[in-house]
């Protein structure tokens, strides 16, 4: 029987520890939390000062008696969930239901995976942390007042379903407040002026307008533009100066959970939900071949760029020896960590630098092994020396005016040679060097370019940037970032467009109750203000549940306000009546989020329809012109386009000759044939000047026969819910699709009249031929 028994919470960190623990030491798993507040109740009693009630999780029963059992008659209990609040709370909880009787518990710390590593937290544990343990319960509270007392409202006056949440409904303020200021931007027109000139040796370089008569210039129209090329018409331009300076670029600290995330975002385009999930599977341990289950990083929610001695050693010997002396700096390079961090946890960095991202390509998957390299390489620059640059700036005189140009050149990768950091926003490209110049030279003036712009409102946010705007603001944790971006693009409160976040027509109106009804809960400060108490309760400064009665108080009387007073956005007082029943009309929300008018004597009534508003807010139903005149007294042969109902058009199906009808689905409207689903045809259609409905030639975009031997089809331009495709117009019969549009030439090696491009290589679509080149080569 082993001596001792250690608790984690993932069954695979569970199997990595027990590689390097051998039989002494018996590992087992939680398989995660074991407890928590009931689904089906609020789960806190408002008498009795905030007291919780927890239940077992559902299908944790046998878990529980799992760990019960692995426990009887060992007396050392070590517990090591993750080190953060939420693998306290997890320790605790398995510390209740085995209970202190008969064991002895230890809290382990495991910050990293290594044998190393794994001995020194077994040989120094620590008593378990109740105020860590009462800061996670308390947010859980906190989260579970907010969300189960407000989302009855929005069920009551939006729409079934809906949640709030009390960090999630704060972003999405910020990307709805984004929003409104990009609808209220107005854009503002200014001009720019280069001179292209010459200094009589190659490279020719341009130059912008910087200032008159020493004070900045901006023109705002053309007229003014004109009349300063008027003024430059005669002018000489003459160097007047150039100034060379060294200019140094600092690496980048090693990642913590939120700069991880932004980087992967950016670099990788992973969400951060991904992120989190592959980072947590380098951490607990992958299969190295003969060596086994290998943590390969540190524990992935740290926000302390701090990093150990031993470590600092490893990076420093790795540099000298793979990079050069010359890449190594006289003294580790030292990070400042982001106020209140956790400064017992480290970086996220490899657990061993000499393990390169070559080294275990062959045991990763494509996505692991570009985020362990993304790890690896910020890991190993932030202790390398600076990039230097030479950066010259060259004013050149003409008349009363200055031009102005750059260029910047390296002069030592330093970091860069391993990694650099990617921006928001890509930094303007000057000229990379100059000609021959010197002060006073004279420039030939080979022609101007006067542009046209306008300024553009503030961006959208990406998942990137807005975990940037909550870290600066302070809203939210690291470790949150993940399941609150997340939440809010599977509630659809907001959609993603490319990489940007917009919110739908129901995220703005959720945001827009909450911010009237809950002006603390929706405060970006007030939430802030929250998280330090949070934190304040984690470090022993107050109890948890002063914390609460101080929330609760202003927050009741908030809700007893609302439940009389939040609008209710799907009633019309004063608007449009059924058009079948006469009953009113009510604002309904479909499954994606879209707004519907619905009939209020549902389900007796089943009409619903699109509508628009006027300038004043008024809700005005679409009603289109009639195909063809119907008998007096009669409505028009062409009904209401209501939603969900179909609208009869008179057009012949091509397939079946059944009647076409105009349909409404996810992508928009569509043709589709009345005998569905025994015929299965859809075609897209065209409107004319009059409004009618005319069936779109599907030769139009189908310049392209379907490379399947014996198909005879042609490939459509077609749409799903990921974008346009390109398939076989003789679908279902062959089931061809290809992403990217067809290349325009011939195959070189069976001249094939296409071919198709796949990621970078160009090939012949047909099955019989091998050609295959990279887009480049062929373009």
């Amino acid at each position: 029987m082993p001596k001792s028994l250690l608790i984690v919470e993932s069954p695979t960190k569970a199997k990595t520890l027990q590689k390097y623990l051998g039989g002494d030491i018996q590992v087992v798993s939680s398989k995660g939390h074991i407890k928590d507040l009931p689904k089906n109740e609020l789960g806190v009693d408002l008498e009795r000062d905030f007291a919780p009630k927890y239940v077992t999780i559902l299908g944790k029963a046998k878990v529980i008696q799992d760990l019960k059992k692995a426990a009887a008659g060992i007396p050392e209990i070590y517990l090591g969930p993750d080190p953060d609040r939420e693998g306290e709370a997890i320790a605790w909880h398995i510390a209740e239901v085995l209970g202190e009787k008969n064991h002895r518990f230890h809290r382990v710390l495991l910050l990293e995976l290594t044998p190393k590593a794994i001995k020194e937290a077994l040989a120094k544990p620590v008593k378990l942390n109740r105020p860590r343990c009462d800061s996670q319960q308390a947010r859980r509270i906190l989260d579970r007042l907010v969300g189960y007392q407000i989302s009855p409202l929005l069920w009551q006056k939006v729409k079934t379903g809906l949640s709030a949440g009390r960090v999630q409904s704060v972003a999405l303020r910020l990307v709805c407040d984004r929003e409104r200021a990009i609808m209220a931007f107005v854009p503002e027109e200014y001009w720019t002026l280069d001179a292209c000139l010459d200094a009589g040796a190659p490279p020719p370089f341009a130059a912008y307008l910087y200032k008159h008569k020493n004070k900045n210039v901006k023109p705002d129209s053309a007229v003014k533009v004109e009349k300063i090329l008027d003024a430059l018409e005669a002018a000489e331009f003459r160097v007047a100066t150039i100034d060379t300076k060294p200019q140094r670029r600092h690496p980048a600290p090693p990642f913590i959970t939120s700069s991880l995330q932004m980087e992967a975002n950016r670099k990788l385009r992973f969400p951060p939900k991904r992120t989190m999930s592959l980072a947590q599977r380098l951490y607990e341990g992958k299969e190295l071949g003969d060596e086994g289950p290998v943590g390969l990083i540190t524990y992935m929610r740290s926000d302390s760029t701090r990093v150990s001695a031993e470590a600092l050693d490893a990076v420093r010997t790795f540099i000298d020896q793979t990079y050069g002396g010359e890449h190594l700096p006289a003294a580790p390079n030292r990070f400042k960590s982001p106020k209140g961090a956790q400064e017992a946890h480290e970086a996220i960095r490899p657990t061993g630098v000499t393990r390169r991202p070559q080294d275990v390509k062959a045991y990763l998957s494509k996505d692991e092994l570009a985020l362990y390299e993304l790890i690896w390489r910020r890991f190993v620059a932030s202790q390398m020396t600076p990039a230097v640059f030479d950066l010259t700036t060259v004013d050149i005189a003409a008349s009363d005016y200055l031009f102005r140009a750059t260029a910047s050149v390296l002069k030592f990768a330093g970091f860069t040679k391993v990694y650099q950091e990617s921006r928001e926003t890509e930094e303007a490209a000057g000229p990379e060097k100059f000609p021959p110049l010197a002060a006073g030279d004279v420039l030939q003036l080979r022609d101007f370019d006067p542009q046209q712009h306008f300024t553009k409102p503030p961006a959208r946010f990406t998942e990137a940037s807005l975990i940037k705007e909550m870290e600066v603001q302070g809203i939210g944790r690291p470790s949150t970032y993940a399941t609150i971006l997340t939440n809010l693009q599977d509630r659809l409160y907001v959609v993603k467009e490319k990489t940007a976040l917009k919110p739908t027509e129901m995220g703005l109106v959720v945001s827009d109750l909450l911010v009237e009804n809950f002006s603390d809960i929706m405060d970006p400060k007030f939430t802030a203000g929250l998280e330090d108490n949070l934190d304040r309760v984690a470090a022993g400064k107050i109890p948890w549940q002063e914390l609460m009665r101080d929330f609760y108080g202003a927050f009741a009387q908030e809700l007893n306000a609302a439940r009389v007073g939040m609008r209710d956005v799907k009633t019309l007082p004063n608007g449009p009546t059924c058009p079948e029943c006469g009953a009113k009309l009510a604002v309904r929300w479909g499954k994606n989020g879209e707004k519907f008018l619905g009939c209020a004597a549902y389900p007796k009534c089943r009409f619903s329809g699109d509508f628009s508003r006027n300038a004043r807010g008024d809700i005005i139903l679409p009603v289109p012109e009639p195909t063809s005149p119907g008998a007096p007294g009669e409505p028009p042969a062409q009904p209401f386009p209501v939603r969900g109902k179909p609208v009869v058009t008179g057009l012949p199906c091509p397939k079946c000759g059944k009647e076409l009808l105009l349909r409404r689905g996810r992508l928009g409207e569509f043709l589709g044939c009345s005998g569905y689903p025994k015929c299965r045809f859809t075609q897209n259609f065209t409107r004319d000047a009059q409004g009618q409905v005319a069936p779109q030639d599907p030769e139009a975009d189908a310049a392209y026969s379907c490379p399947r031997e014996g198909c005879g089809g042609r490939l459509a331009k077609r749409r799903s819910r990921r974008g346009i495709f390109y398939g076989c117009s003789n679908y279902p019969k062959c089931d061809f699709t290809m992403n990217q549009p067809p290349q325009d030439k011939p195959c070189p090696r069976c001249q094939y009249p296409w071919l198709m491009k796949k990621g970078k290589k160009i090939l012949c679509p047909r099955d019989e031929c091998s050609f295959e080149e990279t887009a480049a080569a062929v373009e």
